[in-house]
């Protein structure tokens, strides 16, 4: 069986939503490998092959080879976050691979655009299944397998309303449920965020999109994945850690 390997204790973090090259959450990944985690990532690619962008079938194995290059211990894991036992599962199995978490960073997401009229009962369902409920299971997780160091917690989420209906609800509760957690589980010396990264090109852009982001962009160009990156391995690091039961804006500017 597969055990943690031998050598200096290094950080190990669980990124989900990690499995396209161009995703936000692999550009997280390479931050944080850049920067001496190991890590898991969890990645679901059947929710990728029925959105416009699609997905590479070897996007995941390209990603692993890239972070090991640099140094990181990495292995990805397939979960399907809609179950409800997958969080469990993802966890004992994140825990096995690569030892107890110090690091946490919730970038997965169910997002298929609908307004209040025309969103199905299926879509609000499971929206709230991989949004909300799958990642309050994973905090808890996060917070029962944490040492007496504790841990830190980033979750991404987005200030959409109306047509993106259930995308946006179910982002606003996990505000709430990142928010609780900074405070139940602050005694346990974790700290918990929420990132709100603003529009980052990653694929689901249209050139209609793209001109209508980019004139109200302050920076005149797009965020991308390394821009937010850089403040999630902040929020991670020691010295980042007394920032807790924040929602903070990493957007360039575009909210102001």
């Amino acid at each position: 069986m597969e055990t943690p390997s031998e050598g200096p204790v290094r950080n190990v973090a669980l990124i989900t939503g990690a499995g396209r090259l161009a995703s936000i959450g692999a550009g997280i990944a390479r931050q944080l490998a850049a920067e001496g985690w190991d890590l898991v990532l969890a990645y679901w690619q059947d929710y990728d092959a029925r959105m416009p962008w699609g997905s590479e079938s070897d996007d995941v194995v390209r990603l692993t080879a890239e972070l090991e290059a640099i140094g990181a211990s990495v292995h990805p894991v397939s979960a399907n976050l809609e179950d409800p036992a997958t969080p469990e599962q993802l966890l004992a199995e994140a825990v096995r691979l690569a030892g107890p978490l110090q690091g946490m960073v919730l970038s997965h997401a169910e997002s298929v655009d609908s307004g209040i009229l025309d969103t199905s009962l299926e879509s609000f369902e499971r929206h709230f299944a991989v949004n909300t409920r799958a990642s309050w299971q994973l905090i808890a997780g996060f917070a029962r397998q944490a040492t007496s160091d504790g841990g830190a917690i980033v979750a991404l989420t987005s200030d959409h309303t109306a047509f993106n209906l259930p995308y946006g609800a179910s982002k606003g509760a996990l505000d709430r449920i990142v928010i609780a957690a900074a405070r139940e589980l602050g005694p346990q010396g974790i700290s918990a965020n929420v990132l709100n990264p603003g529009p980052v090109d990653t694929g689901w852009m249209d050139d209609g999109i793209r001109e209508a982001v980019l004139a109200r962009q302050p920076t005149g160009r797009l965020g991308t994945p390394a821009d937010i990156a850089g403040t999630v391995a902040f929020l991670l690091s020691p010295a980042g850690r007394w920032v807790s039961g924040q929602l903070i804006k990493s957007d360039g500017g575009f909210s102001a």
